[in-house]
C-alpha cells in the first residue's frame, strides 16, 4: 500500500473511527485499525458489539491494506504538521511520513481480523441535524447503571413518518418525537439502542445533510458473522451519513411502559424564561449538599426557589412567573431539574403539574394546537414534614 492523503482529513476520519475501538481489547487484533487503499481510503475499527467505517478521498499509487494499533495512530494522526501525509506498507511494518516527521508502526496480522457485519437493509433517512439534536434530548434521561442494561438505551419507536426517541433511568423521562422519511409507507418497529453510542454517532454524522438508519430486527434472517452480531441474536442498528458508516448491537431486556407516565390532564401550569429560570436553579443550588432538593413554590405570578437546611446555608430567590392552578410546591433534584431544562429547544418552559407528590412534565411553549415535540417527566423528592 502506498498512498497521501490531507493531514486534516485524516486525522477526522482516525479520530472518529477510533470510537469503536476496545479499552480492554478481548484479543489483540481487536486493538487496531484497519487501512484498506483501493480507489479511496476505508478505515475500519471493530470491537464485536460496534463497528466504525470512514471512507475518505486519497491518492493511491499503490493498493493494499495494513492493520495497525489504533490508538497510536490516533494520537499520531491529531499531533501532525499541516503537511500532506504519505502512508506505505510493506510486510510487517507501516510508515507514516509527514513533513520533516516519519512515523514506523508494527503491523497486526490481517487474517485474524474479524470481518465487519454487513449493513442491514435500510429503514429510512432523516436530517443529520435534527436527528443530532432529538438524540442529545432524549438521552438525557438515560440510565447509567450496568446492572440494568435496559436503562442505559434508547428505544427508537418507528410508525410510519415518525420517531420515537424514549430513555429513562426511573426518576425521570425524556420523550422525543421527529419527522423522518421511512423507506416504505406503513414502517412499525421498536428497537433500544445503547444511549453513549447512539449519542457518539449522531454528533458524528452532521458532517452530511441526512442519515440513512438501517435495522435487523431480532429473529430476522441472515447469518451470524460468529460473534454474536447478527439477525438471529437482539438484532444490529446502523447509521450511515458523510462517508461514514457505523453498527451498533441492540440492546435486549424490556423497556418500561412509558405512556402510561406522562399525565393526560394537568392542574397546573406555570410559564418562565427558559434561562432565567436555569441561572436561578443554578444560583439557589449552590448551597443544596449533595442529593438534596431544591424547593420551588408557586403562587399567582411567581415562583419562590428555596435549598438548604435552616442551621446551614440557605438560599432563597423570587422570580416572575406566569402560573395558572392552585398554590403549589414541590421539590426536585436539581440536577435532574436543569438536565432537563438545558435539553429543551425553547425559549420558554412550561412546568405542568398535577400535585405536588406526583410527576412534573417539562416542557417548550408548544405550537397552537399542537403537542410539544419534547417532553421531560421528572420524579419529584418527598420532603420531611
Amino acid at each position: 500500500m502506498k498512498i497521501s492523503v490531507d493531514r486534516d482529513v485524516l486525522a477526522e476520519a482516525v479520530a472518529w473511527t477510533a470510537r469503536a475501538l476496545p479499552a480492554r481489547p478481548t484479543v489483540p487484533v481487536l486493538a487496531g485499525m484497519r487501512l484498506h487503499a483501493g480507489s479511496e481510503l476505508i478505515l475500519s475499527s471493530f470491537d464485536y458489539d460496534v463497528s466504525a467505517q470512514a471512507t475518505v478521498p486519497v491518492n493511491v499509487e499503490e493498493e493494499g491494506s495494513a492493520l495497525v494499533s489504533g490508538r497510536l495512530l490516533a494520537e499520531i494522526s491529531r499531533s501532525l504538521p499541516a503537511r500532506p501525509v504519505q502512508i506505505t506498507s510493506d510486510g510487517g511494518k507501516a510508515v507514516l511520513t509527514c513533513g520533516s516527521a516519519t512515523f514506523t508502526l508494527l503491523t497486526m496480522p490481517e487474517d485474524e481480523y474479524p470481518a465487519l457485519p454487513e449493513m442491514p437493509e435500510s429503514a429510512g433517512s432523516v436530517g443529520s441535524d435534527a436527528f443530532a439534536s432529538a438524540v442529545s434530548q432524549s438521552a438525557t434521561a438515560a440510565g447509567r447503571d450496568d446492572t440494568l442494561p435496559a436503562l442505559t438505551g434508547i428505544r427508537i419507536e418507528i410508525e410510519d413518518d415518525t420517531l420515537t426517541l424514549i430513555s429513562t433511568d426511573r426518576y425521570r423521562l425524556a420523550v422525543r418525537e421527529l419527522r423522518w422519511t421511512p423507506a416504505r409507507p406503513g414502517l412499525s418497529a421498536a428497537v433500544l439502542v445503547p444511549a453513549r453510542a447512539l449519542a457518539e454517532t449522531a454528533r458524528s454524522l452532521t458532517s452530511g445533510a441526512e442519515v440513512s438508519i438501517a435495522l435487523a430486527l431480532p429473529g430476522e434472517g441472515g447469518e451470524q458473522d460468529g460473534y454474536g452480531i447478527g439477525a438471529g441474536d437482539t438484532g444490529m442498528i446502523g447509521f450511515e451519513g458523510g462517508g461514514r458508516r457505523t453498527t451498533t448491537r441492540l440492546l435486549g431486556g424490556e423497556f418500561p411502559r412509558y405512556q402510561a407516565l406522562l399525565p393526560k390532564q394537568v392542574t397546573s401550569t406555570a410559564e418562565l424564561p427558559n434561562s432565567m429560570l436555569i441561572e436561578a436553579v443554578k444560583r439557589v443550588a449552590l448551597v443544596a449538599e449533595r442529593n438534596t432538593a431544591v424547593r420551588l413554590a408557586f403562587s399567582a405570578g411567581q415562583l419562590v426557589l428555596e435549598a438548604g437546611a435552616s442551621e446551614e446555608a440557605q438560599a432563597v430567590e423570587v422570580l416572575e412567573a406566569g402560573y395558572d392552578g392552585e398554590e403549589l410546591s414541590i421539590a426536585f433534584n436539581p440536577q435532574f431539574l436543569l438536565d432537563g431544562l438545558a435539553a429543551l429547544d425553547s425559549d420558554t418552559a412550561r412546568m405542568s403539574f398535577t400535585e405536588s407528590g406526583k410527576p412534573a412534565l417539562i416542557t417548550g411553549k408548544p405550537a397552537p394546537e399542537g403537542q410539544a415535540d419534547y417532553r421531560y417527566l421528572l420524579m419529584p423528592i418527598r420532603l420531611g414534614s
